[in-house]
């Protein structure tokens, strides 16, 4: 993914504290989890790089677009077949660029993703390492992981350094740290459900699984919608060259992708369809829970010996799923957790959380969540306060 950026330009000038409130409280762009709610009805598959001035990476006379390319155009082809009511939507078809200026070549891709109302943004890239013996795959979404925020002193690889926005510059990582302590209230939650999905699937094809990154990508940050940008192996492997330049290697990749895409749009319709079926009882949203609906405090005692529920400050809960509209805890569609599940009311689209457990430790609700996945593969763990 070498090189691969959107055209971010730093705030010049005074930051004031309003520009702050402003990216704490506006979706960047002005999109948001309003894409989740409505369903997931178009889908932005971007090959990274193109032309003649953007390549990528190269290794043994093959260029990392070509790769790129080929392995989007078999998604995409698999989404229109399988997901027939998906319309899918291709940054290029070609190998092309859409300006001789990288910036605005890479702007114009996530312009596309919004010109056509993309409900969720899968960029795919191959990697690349200075030691030929890394292998495996990885999905990024965006965020800040320990190396960003140590200001970009020491990047993961050689080619990725132009992707990342410069969080060294003060005035930057202010509004994107605001950026991204957002998303977790509209669609970063979507994003990191997609992403774990296509590792899910990768680890399958028998992948060494490098697992989900947060990084602070500008083509991440570009795109208001569910985005992740999937590396599918890497170019500096010679094993992994083979496979992924190969026939049966890129149907492989494409069809574990499709099938995460697959599980991610019945995850997002699942919760569309308990909306629907419900709509004719829902409560009156307001602050206090119906009498149906549990508070931490009430679940304090189905958490006993799984962290100190008593304690106020910092919590972990599991969430089941999210909902744009307020439904019944006792829904059927909470299967064994019904009744046993509490509202978490947040802000955007998605605004009511329904969870599992009150956890004082991370670690304790690591434990139960894969006992909850088995019946929601989409649950998660988020914080609170309490």
């Amino acid at each position: 993914m070498a090189n691969f950026m959107t055209n971010f330009r730093p705030m010049r000038g005074v930051l004031t504290m309003l520009a702050i409130a402003f990216a704490l409280l506006i979706p960047h762009n002005g999109f948001g989890a309003e894409n989740v709610a409505q369903g997931v009805k178009v889908i932005v598959i971007d090959a990274g790089h193109g032309g003649s001035r953007f390549p990528g990476a190269g290794y043994g006379g093959i260029a990392e677009k070509d790769i790129n390319l080929q392995v989007a155009l078999k998604v995409g082809a698999l989404i229109e077949k399988g997901l027939p009511e998906v319309k899918v939507i291709y940054t290029r078809t070609t190998d092309k660029m859409f300006s001789s200026v990288l910036a605005d070549d890479l702007q114009a891709r996530a312009d596309i993703a919004h010109r056509n109302g993309g409900d969720l943004f899968i960029s795919i890239h191959s990697n690349a390492h200075r030691n030929s013996a890394v292998h495996g795959v990885e999905t990024l979404i965006m965020g800040e992981s320990t190396m960003e925020q140590r200001a970009n002193e020491n990047t993961l690889y050689l080619n990725n350094k132009d992707e990342l926005l410069d969080m060294s510059d003060v005035k930057t990582a202010t509004i994107v740290r605001a950026y991204i302590q957002n998303l977790q209230f509209t669609y970063g939650e979507y994003s990191e459900m997609m992403a774990r999905l296509i590792q899910e699937e990768y680890v399958k094809l028998g992948y060494n699984n490098r697992g989900v990154r947060r990084q602070p990508l500008k083509v991440l940050y570009a795109t208001d919608m569910p985005s992740v940008l999937t590396e599918i192996g890497f170019m500096s492997n010679p094993a992994e060259l083979k496979y992924i330049t190969s026939e049966k290697g890129q149907n492989e990749i494409a069809g574990a992708i499709f099938r995460a895409v697959k599980r991610y749009v019945e995850n997002v319709r699942r919760s569309l369809l308990l909306d629907s079926a419900t709509s004719s009882e829902q409560p009156q949203a307001t602050s206090a829970p119906t009498p149906q609906e549990q508070t931490p405090a009430q679940i304090t005692e189905q958490t006993k010996g799984k962290g100190k529920a008593g304690v106020t400050g910092k919590h972990y809960t599991i969430q089941l799923m999210a909902s744009a509209t307020r439904i019944s805890t006792n829904h059927d569609g909470f299967k064994s957790y019904r009744g046993k599940v509490w509202l978490l009311e947040r802000s955007g689209s998605l605004k009511y959380k329904y969870c599992y457990g009150n956890y004082a430790e991370k670690s304790a609700a690591q434990a139960q969540l894969k006992e909850v996945r088995k019946e929601f593969p989409q649950a998660f763990i988020v914080t609170y306060e309490r």
